[in-house]
């Protein structure tokens, strides 16, 4: 699994996020793990505090050492000395990490720097899990980190997420990130990032799932801009499929967005991150969490900014109808100068219709988003197997049979009631055009007989 650009999308702190950082393999190129370490044979830095190894000499600083002279970046004499320069400072009280001192000394950039660390704590971070081994980072976000990995004994990739050290005191943290495994697990589809394993490992969390080699629709969207309708329609299809999967299981997302829409590289969609999924059912959490906004502002729920206590699948439709007017306008439905300003936008303001931005889109598909996008529940989609009922006639490029509104819809049968309601008055405005005929006949029959009078009189007079 990847997640998208690292760059963060308005007001995402209100919702508890996910995704990052990297690791690496390597030989120490003539320089053994005592030297890197600064340790002698026996572990003990010789004439050195206990208390110093936090801020010298330390784990990551073996890793970086490693991993520097691996990678070429530096020899392994110009290590030796900076790990020189680290034993001097211990007597200076100083706390330059060994990075710090390799760009110090120019052996490295900062930037160099700033990657190594985090590949250094990834390959930390990876011996402490038994049976996977760290690769290289996927994303970071402010709930955890992702790593691409490989599942030893399968021989296989999986992407890893990390709960971060800070957040595992937390029990909060702990119980939403294993209930993301729980709600995971739940579900087998081919459009869904699949769940393979959830567990603590020495002071690490962690969550294995499916790898997915390819791109987010944010990917797309930050690069094109915006995507071909047709294509668009295939691609929300498919996350359709895996809701229905999903709701039929009793879950729902509550955070369908186009950086949780991945794409393999042979095209297939599937959703991911199911850090905020919750089961219909668990009147607890609802309750718990009543009146607080859960979700991505851009394109969440009106239901879930009110914080109500029932959420169900319309949600879902409402936050993946925002996703496909991204899609498809390159734009989001609503923006803001804050989350609050865009969330209200989602409660009060008029959606302006996807053809009116982009002209080139076809009625039928802005009636798909508009029923989708409806401010009521009720009036969207009840279910995703009505949604793709709509969504396979765009695919065909016919209209939306049940979004479309014409004579043939819903307007047709709310005239028929209209008509039941005031018959009165509808037969009255049909009548009155006939009535307006029958009095201009009658007026021009008066005229010809008046004439014919006159004209029989003067022929009359004229005969006597």
């Amino acid at each position: 699994m990847q997640p998208g650009p690292s760059k963060p999308e308005l007001g995402e702190t209100s919702r508890l996020d996910q995704p990052g950082s990297p690791a690496g393999p390597g030989a120490t190129g003539g320089v053994s793990a005592a030297d890197l370490s600064g340790t002698n044979p026996g572990g003990s830095r010789s004439g050195q505090d206990p208390k110093e190894k936090s801020r010298s000499g330390t784990n990551i600083d073996t890793f970086i050492g490693k991993l520097v002279v691996d990678q070429g970046l530096a020899t392994s004499e110009e290590v030796q000395h900076c790990l020189e320069q680290a034993r001097t400072q211990i007597e200076d009280r100083s706390s330059l990490s060994l990075a710090e001192l390799l760009v110090s000394n120019e052996y490295i950039t900062a930037r160099q720097a700033d990657r190594l660390k985090r590949m250094a704590e990834a390959e930390r971070s990876g011996q402490q899990i038994p049976g996977y081994k760290l690769l290289e980072p996927l994303g970071q976000g402010a709930m955890a980190k992702v790593y691409k990995a490989r599942q030893l004994s399968l021989d296989r990739l999986v992407a890893i997420k990390i709960l971060p050290r800070r957040l595992s005191q937390s029990v909060q943290f702990i119980e939403r990130f294993y209930q993301e495994g729980r709600a995971a697990a739940q579900l087998n589809h081919p459009n869904i990032v699949q769940a393979y394993d959830v567990g603590k490992a020495g002071e690490f969390h962690y969550f294995v799932m499916e790898y997915v080699d390819g791109r987010t629709v944010y990917d797309d969207i930050v690069k094109h801009k915006r995507y071909a309708e047709s294509e668009a329609v295939y691609i929300v299809m498919q996350i359709a499929e895996a809701l229905q999967h999903a709701h039929d299981k009793g879950l729902i997302h509550r955070d369908v967005k186009p950086k949780n829409v991945m794409i393999t590289r042979e095209g297939v969609a599937k959703l991911a991150d199911m850090g905020l999924a919750r089961a219909m059912s668990d009147k607890e959490a609802a309750e718990a969490e009543a009146g607080k906004a859960f979700g991505t502002p851009y394109y969440i729920s009106p239901e879930q900014i009110r914080g109500e206590v029932k959420i169900g699948p319309p949600a879902d439709i409402y936050s993946l109808g925002a996703t496909l007017y991204h899609m498809v306008t390159g734009s989001v439905p609503f923006d803001g100068k804050s989350p609050s300003d865009v969330m209200h936008k989602h409660l009060r303001a008029d959606l302006v219709a996807p053809d009116h931005v982009n002209p080139k889109l076809s009625a039928g598909i802005s009636e798909v988003i508009e029923m989708m996008m409806a401010k009521d529940p009720k009036r969207r989609y009840a279910n995703c197997k009505d949604l793709l009922v709509d969504l396979r006639a765009l695919r065909e490029k016919k209209a939306p049979p049940i979004a479309h509104k014409d004579f043939a819809g819903n307007d047709l049968a709310q005239l028929a009631k209209a008509e039941a309601a005031a018959p009165g008055v509808i037969v009255e405005q049909a009548e009155a055009p006939a009535r307006k005929v029958s009095m201009s006949l009658f007026v021009v029959m008066v005229v010809l007989l008046f004439l014919s009078i006159v004209v029989n009189g003067v022929l009359l007079l004229r005969g006597a």
